[in-house]
């Protein structure tokens, strides 16, 4: 096959793949519902030690690269300097990461395991403690560390080796022959479905937290597939408006007006609960998170008592990370010219988990304070979706902040999903970094099709299910290309 053919003939793969999927979730959601969660639940029963040794792995690697020597080398030329501000540069890599998950479960998981911990008493003050550092643990180091080696791989071997913006550069540069071609051109296909399922998971969940918070604030039927439908078609129609447009405009702009908006949100509750409470939860949430993180990390102590609580959850989370890890990796090296590894990985992981840890102490905590009755929690546990606005409807100025809460939901998963089909596009057109908007407009519909199934389905663990397929098989692939960077690096001078 020519060159210039095989892009086309991935795209054409990929394409008829998500339509498979894509359709068997409009025409038989259960029968989609029941395959992927049975399929993910047996993967990771057979393979959770791989899963948590990999996510680890790539944390002390992250360290390694930012406290090594290799920490002066830059990601350009050295007189090349950055493409975007700091501030516009930390807002893009967050809000494409998971601006519109931490809207899901900023509530919804700190008050879960409030009321049903993994260890301990439900409802006591140690179990709040847990809650919050179990949040932090699935939000935090691991999940940027994921993001950021893979941000990192291609950026160096981009920026410092030339080669382009597909998943499978490294291990084109480091496996030489047919067979490393081979290789290198599964990766990138198995990156685009990585992504494609990854983000069709998100707009899934988005999706449903927009229905929820319609129906809680403003009493509009919370189960109206017309609803549901509506809701699809009016994100589609946004992020692919601004999927059209340039990079430079289009998605930086967004991000900015969500990092701005999420922060004045925070911000807002903040000053409407305890905030002493509240910045001193955040405060014991750092000794709780560090003394979490060794065995957590490794199943040891308590933790491998309670090993389907983890399948659950923890590599759940981890595994979702690794999903979109090939498309917030594409994203991030392609906005992260100009810097040094050592400010790229404080970046791009320490900078981002202390953000997600103010965020849930706030949310977390507000919501912790305010659920006396148990409700909050309850609402939690059968619906998280609804969770968020549960807690604001206890809260002053409900109508104002739930309406903040939903545009600010919808601007996040915009966001993501217009990231998410820029990348597409630079992937499945070779790895052009300025791909054709045909190209973006027709990833933007995809995606948004395939989310329509979780979406009527209403089941997060669909959601949840439908996000790891693709992770699964593309965890090799972050594999190979980590050794790849190892090898490199180290070979460079």
């Amino acid at each position: 096959m020519a060159a210039d053919e095989a892009p086309t003939a991935q795209f054409a793969v990929a394409i008829a793949a998500c339509g498979v999927v894509a359709a068997i979730g409009l025409l038989a959601p259960d029968l989609l519902a029941h395959t992927v969660v049975d399929g993910v639940a047996a993967v990771l029963g057979a393979m959770d030690w791989a899963f948590m040794a990999v996510s680890s792995a790539l944390l002390v690697l992250a360290g390694w690269l930012a406290l090594g020597r290799h920490g002066r080398r830059r990601l350009a030329r050295d007189d090349e300097p950055p493409e975007f501000s700091t501030f516009s540069w930390l807002s893009m890599l967050f809000a494409a990461g998971m601006g519109s998950g931490l809207m899901f479960w900023g509530v919804a998981e700190p008050v879960t395991h409030t009321a049903a911990p993994p260890l301990g008493e439900a409802g006591t003050e140690a179990a709040a403690r847990q809650a919050l550092a179990l949040a932090d643990f699935h939000w935090g180091l691991h999940a940027w560390a994921i993001y950021g080696v893979a941000a990192l791989v291609l950026a160096y071997f981009h920026f410092c080796r030339g080669t382009d913006y597909l998943p499978g550069a490294p291990i084109r540069a480091v496996l030489f022959g047919r067979g490393g071609r081979a290789v290198a051109a599964g990766a990138d296909l198995i990156g685009v479905l990585a992504i494609a399922f990854g983000v069709a998971g998100s707009v899934g969940m988005g999706a449903l937290q927009i229905r929820s918070g319609l129906s809680s604030a403003f009493g509009v039927p919370g189960d109206s597939v017309a609803l549901s439908i509506g809701i699809l078609v009016l994100l589609i129609a946004a992020y692919t408006a601004s999927a059209v447009t340039k990079l430079d405009r289009g998605i930086k702009w967004l991000s900015t007006i969500n990092i701005v908006v999420a922060i004045a949100f925070m911000l807002l509750l903040l000053a409407l609960g305890d905030t002493a409470a509240r910045l001193g939860e955040l405060a014991r949430s750092f000794v709780d998170y560090a003394l979490l993180l060794v065995p957590l990390s490794s199943m040891t102590g308590p933790w491998a008592d309670v090993t389907p609580w983890v399948h659950e959850w923890t590599l759940a989370y981890l595994i979702w990370w690794i999903a979109w890890a090939p498309f917030v990796g594409v994203f991030v090296a392609r906005i992260s010219r100009g810097r040094t590894i050592r400010e790229f990985v404080v970046a791009v992981v320490l900078v981002p988990t202390l953000f997600s840890m103010l965020w849930f102490a706030v949310l977390g905590g507000t919501a912790g304070a305010l659920d006396a009755d148990g409700t909050i929690a309850a609402t939690a546990i059968a619906d998280p979706p609804l969770a968020l606005f549960a807690m604001l409807q206890r809260l002053p100025w409900a109508a104002v902040s739930s309406a903040a809460a939903v545009v600010l939901v919808f601007l996040f998963l915009v966001t993501s999903v217009d990231s998410a089909a820029y990348v597409l596009g630079v992937i499945t057109t070779g790895g052009t970094p300025n791909p054709p908007a045909s190209r973006k407009l027709a990833w933007g519909v995809v995606l948004g099709l395939l989310g329509a199934g979780p979406v009527l389905s209403g089941r997060v663990d669909v959601v949840r299910a439908v996000a790891l397929v693709g992770a699964i098989p593309f965890t090799v692939v972050l594999v190979l290309q980590t050794v790849a960077f190892v090898v490199v690096i180290r070979r460079d001078r």
